[in-house]
């Protein structure tokens, strides 16, 4: 029988002023974790500058740009382990552009990120990008969020 804790460690390598805290950030993952059935993971969550999200996105993706959200899948059974890496100038930027609350994003992106490190793949065609915003929406109206995708759907 596998384990269904989350060992969660949220790290901040700007203040954290305005930044979601760990009782949130646990939240929203372990939300993420129950979409396949509940089960454990050892999530690492990282909040970052500009500089480092672009580094990294740069490093690992080969884009030379910093993005929102970077997931580093490690293994997904028998429980979800990896790292997720939030870079809050671009979560704040997108939020204020999409007219959407800040917290409701940095929701979303926690949400979209652990999905990620369960396997789920938008990039992976069509079919599994539909999977994956369908998963994103029913998580994130449990939570009490609103469908992050609603203005794309006109």
């Amino acid at each position: 029988m596998t384990s269904k804790r989350l060992n969660l460690s949220v790290q901040y390598a700007l203040q954290p002023e305005g930044l979601p805290l760990r009782p949130q950030v646990r939240q929203w993952a372990r939300a993420a974790l129950d979409v396949d059935g509940a089960r454990g993971g050892q999530i690492t969550v990282r909040f970052v500058d500009a500089d480092e999200g672009r580094a990294l996105n740069r490093d690992y993706r080969h884009k030379d740009y910093a993005t929102n959200v970077l997931s580093f899948p490690y293994s997904s059974e028998p429980v979800v382990c990896g790292d997720l890496v939030v870079c809050a100038p671009v979560v704040a930027r997108e939020a204020a552009e999409q007219g959407k609350p800040l917290h409701a994003h940095y929701a979303h992106l926690v949400v979209h990120g652990v999905l990620h490190l369960q396997g789920y793949d938008h990039e992976a065609g069509q079919k599994q990008a539909h999977l994956m915003e369908k998963h994103e929406c029913a998580i994130l109206a449990a939570l009490g969020y609103a469908d992050p995708y609603l203005e794309n759907r006109t």
